[in-house]
């Protein structure tokens, strides 16, 4: 059954959400809402993840640590921004992601022209029936690409707002939940900014963190020569995972534990940034969130059930530092985000306990 504008008020009053999904053929159908929780003890998170790495290692190569912050985002329901100069690789490891994970995977080229209906969706109305008819939008998907995202217009990119804190689209005044799991990366290119809009600091800090790809080494670089000089790996990349086998390792971060002594290390972390002389924004409380959720996983993905101080320091510069502002004199005196946050886990003191 699909939504009439004539529902709408009936479904609100109702006070429920509709929850649909999407395929690659753009027919939407009614599905279930997928619960988090805690996942069977036949899930073996460090297992999946090294096989989802070891797949999306045969594009990516050299860069094993980018490939496992893009599992730890996924593992942890977030989002990953992806910002470099052109050519090393951002779209390519959103793509071998999205296929190493047998789901559904939407591509979305922003530009200036782009609609923020081409995104979420739109009520058309049907001659036949005398009624509208909910399409829906390219976020309709597991795993979202968006490319080049500063390309499109600031009302384009608030599209995404909502359907990356809250998991759902509103249209017309009815909910459409999306499909679990869900993941945005998003692409852009920090260096050519004409005729580009600059990310806002609301959806800045709805990605749970930013990577930089970097150049390949050398070694790397002549292996990506010869391989790739007669086909295109990530054309004959398969799954080695489905959907549902990623809503079982999201359910089973959950289970890790995390002792007071480390919840209390990331609040002084956030807290830290909003005192420092060298910003004028620091973290927000949903940066402490998701820097705990991404320690889950991170730790999950290293083969332990429980969070280690060393989780939330490996995470902290790509978890926080896209969220800070620097004040006029940290800009002039060309310090990053990532330095700021380098200088906060220097001062910082771990703190002891079980």
């Amino acid at each position: 059954m699909r939504p009439v504008r004539g529902e709408a008020e009936r479904h609100r009053n109702e006070g429920g959400s509709r929850t649909w999904s999407a395929t690659y053929g753009g027919e939407v159908t009614e599905a279930t809402r997928t619960a988090d929780g805690a996942a069977g003890p036949s899930v073996d998170v460090a297992e999946m993840g090294a096989r989802i790495a070891a797949n999306i290692g045969r594009v990516i190569q050299g860069k094993d640590e980018v490939v496992r912050l893009a599992l730890v985002v996924l593992l942890a329901e977030g989002h990953l921004l992806i910002e470099d100069v052109p050519g090393v690789g951002k779209t390519t490891l959103a793509k071998a992601l999205a296929a190493s994970v047998d789901a559904t995977v939407r591509r979305i080229q922003f530009t200036p022209d782009l609609l923020p209906s081409d995104v979420t969706g739109v009520a058309v109305y049907d001659q036949e029936t005398r009624a509208f008819e909910f399409k829906p939008g390219a976020v309709f998907a597991n795993i979202v690409v968006a490319d080049e995202i500063n390309r499109a217009s600031p009302k384009t990119q608030s599209a995404l707002l909502e359907c990356m804190e809250e998991r759902q689209v509103t249209v017309d005044g009815v909910s459409y939940e999306l499909a679990r799991p869900f993941m945005v990366m998003a692409t852009q290119n920090p260096l050519e900014m004409e005729g580009t809009y600059p990310l806002p600091e609301a959806q800045r800090d709805r990605f749970t963190a930013r990577v930089s790809m970097g150049y390949p080494g050398r070694d790397a670089e002549l292996a990506m020569l010869d391989e790739r000089a007669t086909a295109d790996p990530l054309a004959t990349l398969s799954p080695v995972a489905d959907a549902a086998t990623v809503r079982d390792l999201v359910g089973a971060i959950g289970g890790v534990y995390v002792s007071e002594p480390v919840r209390r290390y990331v609040v002084a972390l956030v807290e830290a940034s909003r005192r420092s002389p060298h910003l004028r924004l620091g973290a927000s409380p949903r940066a402490g969130l998701q820097l705990l959720r991404a320690a889950r996983a991170s730790a999950a993905l290293a083969g332990r059930d429980h969070v280690l101080p060393d989780d939330v320091q490996s995470l902290a510069a790509p978890v926080l530092a896209h969220r800070l502002l620097l004040t006029a004199d940290a800009a002039l005196g060309r310090r990053s985000g990532e330095q700021v946050v380098v200088d906060l886990l220097s001062t910082v003191p771990v703190l002891r306990g079980r």
